[in-house]
């Protein structure tokens, strides 16, 4: 950060789960950021045009719209913003998207304030290759489901409904560990 001692960076935090949020503000005050809190793009919205942050976190999922609507109004309303994404299902289509849509770095949950201070330094490009291997496929059906299962507020029959499968082997599937790339 390039602050001088009576000038703290402006951070803009949104995110849906509370807890999280004050635990994350408190450790990203303690950093030097002046933190502003929203707990969803809506409520964000209107902070960041009254006042551009000069960072932002930004959680992928919320209720509403999504983080990349905002990430992407953010980048327009100021490129030189700084926006770290974060998100409980990791996917690299996500974050190729992000990438794309202004965001400096893209962090998986949980993520703490030291991960995310240094993802603020990171330079991420859409078109750079990505340094990890492609998640196996039975990893991106892991994160499928889970993703589905959380549209269906944890609702066992309806995931199985949309997912065209049966409910019983929707249950064995959930009962295993993710699969480890």
């Amino acid at each position: 950060m390039n602050t001088s001692l009576n000038e703290q960076a402006s951070l803009l935090l949104v995110d849906d789960d509370d807890v999280f949020c004050q635990v994350l503000c408190r450790a990203l005050e303690k950093r030097g950021f002046a933190v502003t809190v929203a707990h969803s793009v809506e409520q964000a919205l209107p902070l960041a045009r009254d006042n551009p942050p000069e960072y932002a976190v930004v959680d992928l999922k919320m209720g509403g719209a999504s983080g990349l609507t905002l990430t992407q109004a953010l980048h327009e309303l100021d490129p030189a913003t700084r926006i770290v994404v974060l998100t409980g299902y990791a996917s690299i289509a996500t974050a190729v998207e992000a990438v794309k849509l202004g965001a400096t770095q893209y962090l998986s949950k949980p993520a703490n304030a030291d991960e995310i201070v240094a993802a603020f330094g990171h330079h991420a490009s859409a078109d750079a290759p990505l340094n990890a291997q492609p998640p196996s496929v039975e990893r991106m059906e892991w994160e499928h489901i889970q993703r589905v299962l959380q549209e269906h507020q944890g609702n066992i029959s309806a995931t199985a409904r949309a997912l065209n499968m049966h409910r019983r082997t929707l249950q064995r599937k959930l009962s295993k560990r993710p699969a480890t790339d």
